[in-house]
């Protein structure tokens, strides 16, 4: 580099100045370059990829299964809860196609920790938070975006039902959101409190729920498992899993609403917190917000522990001419 000298019009004093500018601006693009290569390592470029789908995957996921709850709780366009259901598990398998290729597909809390902690070897615990951060964000937009499109309906429909949002009838819109014990939406349980359902008794409903389903997620996933271990039948694995989840909703939705997923219940229910229902969102009737998350992240482990030591275990101990196909 050519240095300025008092011929080309610089004292010394600039002439200094305008080299540690120089040796600044060079040392910068240097820290610049390293950053980027940092950056764009494969690593970096993979878990960023991870992390889009999560996100993607879970915003369409929780936004498909809350936007069914309204059109079914506020205008009434579904009838029965297999409606519901099917939605959901539709909602399920097609956030799977659509994200499958460039990330694992978890878009559950739950499902991300049971990987975390018995697939440790293919999936790392240090992906956890990440993950989790991204799916409960999902929720949250995925919660603002309904909001957005149906906040007219919604004020009608209390409206309608003399509903004063925040208050303990409020519950019948909140619903939308989060999820409840006993479900508010089924007329058995409509003036009950939640003695219905105790919370200890909708913990245990939300972890069996969750433990079937990573249960069946872990064998589905299995390769040793040749009903959908060959190139071919993989394609069916998202629309089994939506299936899994449309079965748990018809029979389990009646008690809890079958959660199964903290990143779809406390995702939308923290923006319904911050929307107006105040205390009914968080901490929710009899506090029990906790049942949604504290189950599911006991059962999913368990489900995908049940399957991966004790079922594929057992199937390892078998000769392969001997293990029964479909």
């Amino acid at each position: 580099m050519a240095r300025p000298s008092e011929e080309d019009g610089f004292s010394e004093g600039e002439d200094k100045a305008l080299l540690l500018d120089a040796e600044s601006g060079h040392r910068g693009i240097q820290i610049a370059r390293k950053w980027r290569k940092r950056l764009l390592r494969p690593a970096v470029i993979r878990i960023i990829g991870e992390l889009c789908g999560e996100f993607i995957g879970t915003f369409f996921l929780v936004l498909i299964v809350i936007t069914v709850n309204t059109t079914d709780v506020v205008l009434g366009a579904d009838v029965g809860l297999w409606q519901v259901a099917v939605v959901s598990g539709l909602g399920v398998g097609l956030s799977i196609y659509s994200t499958s290729h460039f990330s694992n597909s978890h878009f559950n809390p739950a499902v991300t920790i049971a990987f975390a902690l018995v697939r440790w070897r293919a999936f790392s615990w240090k992906k956890i938070v990440p993950y989790v951060v991204v799916q409960i964000f999902a929720g949250f937009l995925s919660g603002s975006m309904l909001y957005a499109m149906y906040w007219n309906a919604i004020a009608l429909y209390e409206k309608n039902n003399n509903i004063t949002r925040g208050s303990d009838a409020s519950v019948s819109s909140a619903m939308i959101f989060g999820e409840y014990f006993p479900n508010p939406g089924f007329n058995v349980f409509q003036n009950e409190t939640t003695d219905a359902v105790s919370a200890a008794k909708a913990m245990a409903i939300e972890a069996w729920a969750t433990g079937i389903l990573v249960f069946m997620i872990f064998s589905f996933s299995d390769p040793n498992n040749s009903s959908v271990g060959s190139k071919k039948s993989k394609v069916a694995i998202p629309v089994l899993i939506g299936l899994t989840v449309a079965v748990l909703i018809s029979l389990y939705a009646p008690l809890t609403q079958a959660g199964m997923n903290p990143a779809r219940d406390f995702g939308p229910r923290l923006f319904a917190a911050a929307a107006g229902w105040g205390r009914i969102a968080i901490p929710g009737p009899g506090n029990g917000f906790w049942v949604y998350i504290v189950g599911p992240l006991i059962g999913g482990p368990i489900g995908g522990a049940m399957y991966d030591w004790v079922v594929a275990w057992l199937i390892l101990q078998q000769p392969k001419d001997e293990r029964k196909s479909i």
